[in-house]
């Protein structure tokens, strides 16, 4: 324990090497760890954006990405051949087309949530994040 570095100091060890970074909106980047700051924001480098939907994946280059660090819930370092392994299991399809289907699946829940936030305010419970929310 002690050669742990708190926050954003703790990221030393992670400077070029190959990262994944899960977003706040639930993006995956996937991108070498350049440089850092004391607020946990990311330089990646040849990022990867990588999205998942079922046994398939679709993967689109980013190049240079920033990331603020508020928006990061996790991130760790990608054994390569861990991930050789898990992607062999999975089928890569055009990332034109997950996001696609990503984005109607989004629409639903988005569409499902109204519905059921309309039902719980009728019923009298606090929807968060809803127009009809008054506090």
């Amino acid at each position: 324990m002690d050669s742990f570095l708190p926050g954003a100091a703790s990221l030393v060890d992670c400077v070029d090497k190959k990262l994944l970074v899960i977003l706040r909106d639930g993006r995956k980047l996937i991108g070498w760890l350049r440089s850092y700051d004391q607020f946990a924001n990311l330089v990646l480098q040849d990022t990867m954006e990588r999205m998942y939907h079922g046994e398939t994946y679709g993967e689109e280059y980013r190049g240079m990405f920033v990331v603020r660090g508020e928006n990061v819930v996790l991130l760790g370092e990608v054994n390569e051949e861990k991930e050789a392994h898990h992607l062999r299991s999975l089928r890569e399809v055009p990332s034109a087309e997950i996001n696609a289907i990503l984005k109607k699946e989004a629409e639903a829940r988005k569409k499902m949530d109204l519905v059921t936030g309309k039902i719980l305010h009728a019923r009298g419970f606090c929807v968060d994040f809803a127009e009809t929310d008054h506090y």
